[in-house]
């Protein structure tokens, strides 16, 4: 991508992992680099805006804008994976100067707390500039609760101005004019603030809404070049009439008895190209966007535009939904912009089947093929599927307004130099069929054609004995039914437990891993996440589709956060959000989230911004003692809580004070959390779910684990069998409370952070290697250990010590998809996937900052 790209960096100091980056720094106290000042060229300089393709595969964030030049760097919104799609692609994050939300919410600014802790993890704090409309000033407040550093970077509000964080809201005045932003003399980058009136509620818009803005992006104009040899051919000799010509004034030839005026000496002057960025969501601010005078000097042949004041615009990528840039009304104000070239970038459903994430895709494609019980083809509708309604929507749109094309990832609007101006379609990827895949996959390891069948068998068994054939030697495996299952695994059926990892990677996401997340599927029950780590939405799109990934965001039953680190929650935001929307109208309860009572300060912050309707229950409260407190006197819990512990002050975070438990840690506010207990324990019983509880682990402070138990069943001879038991580490070093909480586990994840040989950063950190992993399942009789959370610096899969014995473990990969019933045969799975990667344990990638 030109100059914006470089090869990605394998340097160990550019891994950033523990806690003290999710606060902002990096441990080695490096000094903050210097911004430089780049001598820029408003005239030799290469400059396009190209779309970044994030989310336009998934539809579950707003894609990207890059507006490029030599020597700065512009993005427009920087929705959920924004970090992964840099690394994808090759985009180095320090090259970025400027980041501009044409709206605060989560479809837009999802990925920005990511890219500050990416910088401030380097020592770029404040590097970039961050503007936005004044709710920004909101979304500054939610993210000090994890990102301290965030006060201290270079943040520019604009438009309305809020005179304190409470519910009144004073506007100085209504941004009509463009307001200027940026004016360097390269580019000048104004906004117009669209705020629809307020007194109109029929729509029942969302806070998400309220503010919106329209950017637009003019390049300075080339002025005409003044031609010496005309001028000496006019009489005119060296000097100051030169310069009195280039100014626009006439003279008198130094020669001849003739005027000469500045059009006889000086050639064409080339005008300034001009991109407007448009995000209009509701009709309500399609209202405000036509009542807009300030942009008709922008439309064509416009009555009453004085010649000097009409400027020609180039290009306008709409970052509007289908559902507005369809009406009449809008594609009027479309055509008003003449000859412009109209890139339709509002989630096109033209671009679902090309994977914008094309590294982790094809891995994806290969786990498939080697193992499909486990690794379940992406959910990506087919266009040939798409209802008919929404593709011709988009083919008339294109029929009736001229230069109109929808959006493509890396699709180039090229600026400058000016023999270049237009679209440039060669950076757009290929597609890749699957078939393809597995045929480089065939080729390059031959073997995988017979380890795919003989797993395939293992599915096949129905309870027979099963041989398979592993490096050449014929072994005898378990069947399926050995009476050696835990009795929970007895007449198990295939829609009682799915656990689906959205994420597995720790810190940062790579190519390969994303941050944290676990999507529990109870089937007709419902569903909870663990945790809940950005681009967790992205990521269930991937696993079931489109519409699937709706489904399961509305069968939701509950979100448990495991600590307050970015890479654990910062997600939330948009699943909560998406929630609300998809329930709108339908009754319903809100969704319990519970975590650290840090993660309440942010969502409370955040809730300015967007609804979530969410109940918090901090951890504390799900603790085993306080559950055992809760259930034998629901009625006396508060009284009973009250009197078991001395109190202290702590900060809510908002500067007032509140009372805490100083041996457990709970807040004083026993009455506030009975309600929400008394809500979780209904849910857990509709869930088919005896019990949740938090696990104090050692990480940071709070951190915790979590154990999930069903309640018994009945089988179909009336005899009771008992439920399963799935426990989850979060981040953790090896502690004596998980492994009490993991006795007897059916399944227990476990973070395995590092190799064995970084055992002191292990410790330094508060992780775990993955030798202590498995120490730590093995010493509490755990049927089954899966593990996840790794290190940048194994891509694909981790490093194993050859004497770790792996007899009842697996290691996770992004949506794979473990079913209750297919717990006896995942160990077996293991060499295969050894087989598929064990020449790729080298780091392949890291976020090249």
């Amino acid at each position: 991508m030109d100059k914006i790209t470089s090869s990605i960096s394998h340097s160990s100091e550019s891994v950033r992992f523990n806690k003290k980056r999710s606060r902002g720094g990096d441990g080695n106290h490096r000094p903050n680099k210097k911004l430089g000042v780049n001598k820029l060229d408003p005239v030799n300089t290469v400059s396009y805006v190209q779309i970044l393709g994030n989310g336009m595969d998934t539809q579950d964030t707003s894609p990207s804008v890059l507006l490029f030049f030599d020597k700065q760097r512009f993005i427009f919104n920087v929705g959920e994976g924004f970090q992964r799609f840099c690394i994808e692609h090759k985009i180095k994050l320090s090259k970025i100067d400027h980041i501009f939300l044409s709206r605060v919410c989560s479809e837009t600014a999802g990925g920005l707390p990511g890219v500050l802790l990416t910088q401030s993890s380097i020592g770029d704090v404040g590097k970039v500039k961050v503007w936005g409309p004044a709710d920004l000033d909101f979304f500054i407040v939610a993210m000090k609760y994890f990102i301290p550093n965030a006060a201290t970077g270079h943040f520019f509000p604009f438009g309305r101005r809020h005179e304190s964080y409470g519910d009144a809201i004073s506007v100085s005045r209504k941004f009509d004019e463009p307001h200027v932003l940026i004016d360097d003399g390269v580019v000048k980058i104004s906004a117009i603030v669209l705020q629809p009136s307020q007194l109109d509620t029929a729509l029942n818009e969302t806070k998400s809404a309220n503010l919106s803005v329209i950017y637009i992006c003019e390049l300075q104009g080339i002025k005409r070049k003044f031609d010496p040899k005309k001028a000496a051919s006019l009489g005119l000799k060296p000097g100051p009439k030169y310069d009195l010509l280039q100014r626009g004034k006439s003279v008198m030839s130094d020669c001849k008895d003739i005027m000469v005026h500045p059009m006889d000496v000086l050639g064409p002057s080339v005008p300034a190209p001009i991109v407007l960025i448009m995000d209009c969501p509701t009709l309500l601010h399609l209202q405000e966007l036509l009542s807009v005078q300030s942009l008709n000097r922008y439309y064509a042949d416009t009555a009453g535009n004085e010649p000097q004041i009409s400027k020609n615009v180039n290009c306008i990528i709409h970052l509007s939904p289908r559902h507005i840039t369809n009406t009449s009304d809008y594609q009027i104000l479309m055509s008003k912009f003449g000859a412009a070239q109209h890139i339709m970038a509002g989630n096109e459903m033209k671009n679902i089947e090309m994977p914008i994430l094309k590294a982790s895709a094809r891995m994806q494609a290969r786990l498939n093929y080697l193992c499909p019980q486990l690794f379940p083809a992406p959910g990506f509708w087919s266009l040939k599927c798409m209802p008919s309604g929404l593709k011709a929507s988009n083919e008339d749109l294109t029929s009736r307004i001229n230069e109109t094309i929808p959006a493509e990832n890396l699709l180039k609007f090229h600026l400058r130099p000016y023999t270049n101006l237009g679209l440039d379609k060669s950076g757009i990827p290929k597609l890749t069929s699957p078939s393809t895949i597995i045929d480089e996959l065939l080729s390059d390891i031959p073997k995988i054609l017979d380890e795919s069948q003989n797993l395939n068998q293992l599915w096949l068994g129905n309870g027979e004995k099963i041989f398979v054939q592993a490096n050449g030697v014929m072994t005898e495996e378990l069947s399926l039914h050995d009476s050696a299952l835990p009795g929970c695994l007895e007449d198990v059926s295939r829609d009682d437990l799915e656990i689906v990892f959205l994420g597995t990677g720790s810190s940062q996401p790579s190519k390969y891993r994303n941050v944290s997340s676990i999507f529990i599927n109870l089937f007709s029950k419902g569903s909870l996440l663990l945790d809940c780590g950005e681009g967790t939405l992205g990521q269930l799109k991937r696993r079931f589709g489109i519409e699937g990934a709706d489904e399961a965001v509305r069968c939701l039953r509950c979100i448990w956060i495991s600590h307050i680190h970015a890479d654990h929650h910062t997600g939330l935001a948009r699943i909560l959000a998406l929630r609300t929307n998809l329930l709108k109208g339908i009754p319903h309860d809100p969704l319990i989230v519970i975590g650290p009572v840090q993660l309440k300060g942010y969502l409370d912050a955040y809730q300015r911004l967007e609804d979530l309707d969410m109940l918090f229950l901090d951890c504390e409260y799900t603790k085993e003692a306080s559950l055992k407190a809760f259930n034998s006197n629901e009625d006396g819990y508060t009284n009973s809580l009250e009197g078991q512990h001395s109190d202290f002050m702590m900060s809510d975070g908002r500067g007032r004070m509140q009372s805490c438990s100083k041996r457990q840690r709970i807040p004083v506010q026993y009455a506030d959390a009975v309600p929400i207990l008394k809500s979780l324990k209904k849910v857990l019983v509709e869930a088919g779910l005896e019990t949740l509880i938090s696990v104090p682990v050692e990480h940071c402070e709070p951190a915790f684990g979590v154990v999930l138990k069903a309640a018994n069943r009945i089988n179909r001879v009336g005899k009771t069998i008992p439920g399963w038991k799935l426990v989850y580490s979060g981040d953790t070093r090896p502690c004596t409370e998980l492994k009490h909480a993991s006795c007897g586990a059916t399944v227990l994840i476990h973070e395995a952070t590092f190799e064995d040989s970084l055992s002191k950063e292990a410790e330094e950190k508060k992780h775990s290697t993955i030798k202590e992993a498995v120490e730590a399942g093995n010493s509490s009789g755990v049927y089954r250990l899966i593990l996840t959370h790794f290190s940048q610096r194994y891509p694909k899969i981790p490093k194993c010590d050859g004497k770790i014995q792996m007899h009842n473990m697996c290691i996770a990969f992004d949506n794979m998809s473990v079913n209750l019933a297919d717990l006896p045969v995942l160990p077996k799975v293991v060499p295969s996937l050894e087989l598929l990667f064990g020449d790729e344990r080298i780091t392949e990638d890291v976020i090249d900052a």
